[in-house]
């Protein structure tokens, strides 16, 4: 009886290796891309599958959002071949000014020390 528990042992170890170290990690993986994609909505910069960046115009059903991916082209695609939802971009954040400190032509640090 003992021998066949030893014998056992070792096989039993690499399943509870495998699910910890695989298995349960890619489920959370799984859970958390189900999460981020149902929770998609209007205004959120996405990716494709396909590698296509877009931002949503509309959610038209459980399945399908119609993804802006230039001016007036706007394409519909299948919720689950989303691979990466960024959230909303804020329109300050995209276009800096040009009185940032940063930047070849914005006003850098030396520009402001030797001002003309």
């Amino acid at each position: 009886m003992d021998q066949g528990i030893m014998q056992i042992m070792p096989l039993v170890l690499i399943g509870v290796v495998f699910y910890f170290l695989l298995i349960r990690p890619q489920q959370k993986r799984a859970k958390d891309h189900k999460a981020m994609i149902a929770a998609v909505s209007r205004g959120d910069n996405v990716v494709t599958s396909g590698g296509i960046m877009g931002k949503v115009t509309k959610v038209r059903d459980d399945n399908v959002v119609q993804v802006e991916i230039a001016p007036e082209v706007k394409i519909n695609v299948v919720k689950s071949t989303l691979t990466d939802v960024k959230g909303k971009v804020d329109p300050a954040a995209a276009a800096p000014s040009g009185d940032q400190s940063t930047g070849a032509g914005g006003g850098g640090l030396l520009s402001k020390l030797f001002k003309k």
